[in-house]
């Protein structure tokens, strides 16, 4: 019997920080949700790690958040779990950390991703349905048996971002299938690791985690546990998935032809299918709905390149946010609203950590061009806005070149709870856009612990039940026209810088 009462907390570790969601069990409404960064060190260039332990911290602070803005966790029910794929965490025979992860952003890799097409390549994509690219676990693993040996020596288990947390929460070592098929030694066809690639890798077959579905139960929170985060000793604890995944269940993207636009620290296009459909110029991955799959155009930085310049460039607007309590982010908003559609001919490429689709170069770097004496700080940040924008709609056309129909569009991440990017993104595509609310990973995650709980019978019905929307975004006939002509000025710029970075 579900009483009003009960609590659903979507547990998200995204690149940037953790963050919770705690949800109505009866009406899907958000109870109350915080979000904790952590630090992402980059000691080379290309290279991205973070410290296992800063996921745990996150995410107790966020939890304490939640509760100390008025949601009462002892009516917490069930907790699921997601973060961003990838990321393999090494761990000793006693579950100890062998060293920092290796992120999904870090490109140190292409040496080995090189190898792996030359050699492997046919291999891998029939067997994981993906092109070996600096992204993917299995080539950061040869990284580290080419550079350092001793690491992948002393790992006896592997785990990733959430399962590692998950681990800490409940005393469980598995992960799920979804987060299994971002290593590129998965294989897809029978849902379970491929000793060959394995073997490729340089890991231990045996260090690799037992695989179970989404919605399994896999624990209950530990005594230990318990009183880190403030939840009750106990309760179920259901496994969930990657962040893309869950964020697009969540988001309502659960019919074929549906389509998500992402604008979080990575942004993402991704179409709902109903079978597999596998492009060396895309990502293939299992949906949370059984028998469904989506398609995924990424690119590197989205959301991330604002927070960047945020920290490095809006010291003035971080101050007086922290003196009056607005949020910075609106704060630099209002300075990108004063400059017009095109940010007087200031133009942003959002290379920061190379880039995926659908250009597949780890060389790549931003760029602001056209600047004048006349350009000011507004028309920066609208330039990266665009851009980012821009490289969202480059990332399109590898849907389009495959031919997958669009049927309806849902607008997610963090950068579309802004009234100005999102419309930015509107007129960009040319298309109408639904904004979930909230549209996050951590939402979705909450749902799937109300089905792995069984408040809900399917996936499908917790997101028909619980799902509403913020507002629906339309184009601008006029403003679409002049972002076409500047989309096809942004391409000629990559174009004629790429082979600048090569060198």
């Amino acid at each position: 019997m579900v009483s009003e009462n009960d609590i659903l907390l979507g547990i998200d570790f995204g690149t940037g920080g953790c963050k919770i969601t705690a949800v109505s069990a009866v009406s899907g409404n958000v109870l109350g949700e915080a979000s904790v960064e952590y630090f992402t060190e980059f000691a080379h260039q290309g290279w991205s790690e973070q410290k296992p332990e800063d996921w745990y911290i996150a995410m107790c602070k966020a939890i304490a958040q939640v509760g100390a803005n008025g949601v009462n966790l002892a009516n917490v029910r069930a907790i699921a779990f997601d973060g961003s794929t990838h990321n393999a965490v090494l761990l000793d025979a006693n579950y100890k950390p062998v060293r920092k992860t290796i992120m999904w952003t870090d490109q140190r890799s292409v040496k080995q991703c090189q190898f792996l097409r030359e050699n492997y390549c046919q291999q891998i994509f029939d067997t994981a349905y993906q092109m070996p690219t600096p992204t993917w676990t299995l080539p950061q693993m040869m990284w580290l048996k080419d550079n350092e040996p001793e690491a992948l020596q002393k790992t006896k288990h592997v785990l990733f971002v959430k399962d590692y947390v998950r681990y800490l929460v409940t005393g469980v070592a598995c992960t799920d299938y979804i987060e299994a098929q971002g290593t590129l030694f998965f294989d897809m066809k029978n849902r379970c690791w491929s000793p060959e690639l394995v073997e490729l890798s340089g890991l231990d077959f045996n260090a690799l985690p037992e695989l179970v579905k989404p919605c399994d139960v896999v624990g209950k929170i530990t005594s230990t546990a318990s009183r880190d985060m403030g939840l009750p000793e106990g309760i179920p604890v259901i496994c969930g998935t990657s962040d893309s995944a869950v964020e697009d269940y969540g988001a309502g993207a659960i019919e074929p032809n549906d389509c998500i636009i992402k604008l979080a620290t990575a942004g993402n296009v991704n179409v709902m299918t109903s079978e597999a459909h596998t492009s060396p110029t895309t990502l293939t991955y299992s949906h949370v709905i059984d028998g469904m799959w989506y398609s995924v155009a990424a690119t590197n930085a989205a959301a991330l390149c604002l927070r960047w310049f945020r920290d490095a460039f809006c010291g003035e607007e971080k101050l007086r946010a922290e003196q009056t309590g607005e949020r910075v982010f609106k704060l630099v908003d209002a300075l990108a609203e004063k400059s017009p559609v095109g940010a007087n001919g200031v133009m942003f490429h959002p290379y920061l950590q190379g880039e995926r689709s659908p250009y597949w170069d780890a060389d790549l770097r931003s760029s602001f061009t056209g600047v004048s004496i006349s350009s000011n700080k507004g028309d920066f940040i609208r330039a990266l806005m665009e851009g980012v924008a821009f490289s969202l709609r480059d990332c399109y056309g590898s849907i389009e070149q495959m031919g997958l129909p669009v049927k309806r569009i849902f607008l997610i991440g963090g950068g579309a709870r802004g009234k100005l990017w999102s419309e930015i993104i509107a007129n960009v595509f040319n298309l109408s856009a639904a904004v979930s609310l909230p549209g996050d990973a951590s939402y979705g995650s909450a749902l799937l612990a109300g089905v792995g709980a069984g408040f809900y019978s399917t996936p499908a019905e917790a997101v028909r039940k619980c799902l509403k929307f913020d507002r629906t975004v339309q184009p601008n006939a006029e403003v679409a026209q002049i972002y076409s002509t500047l989309f096809e000025k942004y391409k000629s710029i990559h174009d004629a810088l790429a082979p600048i970075y090569k060198k």
